[in-house]
């Protein structure tokens, strides 16, 4: 089970990285139930091992990249997120470290795993995955859109996935820089 729920999260993350043209800097931010990926409801099965397999398919594609991992806590911690302190200034930091029950499995691992990881309450990120429909929105940047996925299940969660892009100003007369979509 391990081996392909890494694998199905690598296939997942790789597609989103793609259709979103992310590059080094930019902030990638998942949402996870491990619950929901077992066929479960949010916190009835929280599993350290399932959100490990997870993050071993999603990081090293992340990092290899130079893209920057913020995972997002479950309500217990008021959807904070845990991120590498590089991505983030000081001043948007709070603290509190993620536990199973009361930040999430894979907010855990994450927290464990990244070099010099703090919690901040807001992010505004360029793309993400929401694993099991835990709302991911609110880290967005302004003008998210819709991602369709092949990959769109891992487990028995479904993924719902996002890009952002800059907004459109101006009227009819506009003209956009087509790069930027």
């Amino acid at each position: 089970m391990y081996e392909e729920i890494k694998e199905k999260a690598r296939q997942t993350v790789l597609e989103i990285i793609e259709q979103s043209k992310l590059m080094s800097g930019d902030v990638f931010v998942v949402g996870c139930s491990s619950s929901t990926v077992r066929g479960e409801g949010y916190g009835k099965a929280s599993s350290m091992e399932i959100a490990q397999a997870l993050f071993d398919g999603i990081y090293p594609e992340l990092e290899s990249r130079g893209i920057f991992l913020a995972a997002q806590c479950c309500e217990h911690l008021n959807r904070a997120v845990i991120v590498s302190s590089t991505a983030v200034s000081k001043d948007d930091r709070v603290n509190v470290v993620p536990q199973p029950k009361a930040g999430g499995s894979f907010a855990t691992i994450t927290y464990n795993t990244i070099k010099d990881p703090v919690a901040v309450e807001h992010i505004k990120a360029d793309a993400g995955m929401d694993i099991g429909g835990v709302l991911i929105g609110m880290h967005l940047r302004e003008v998210a859109v819709p991602l369709n996925l092949r990959n769109n299940m891992i487990g028995q969660a479904h993924i719902t996935a996002a890009r952002t892009r800059p907004k459109f100003i101006g009227g009819e007369r506009a003209h956009y820089n087509e790069e930027l979509k």
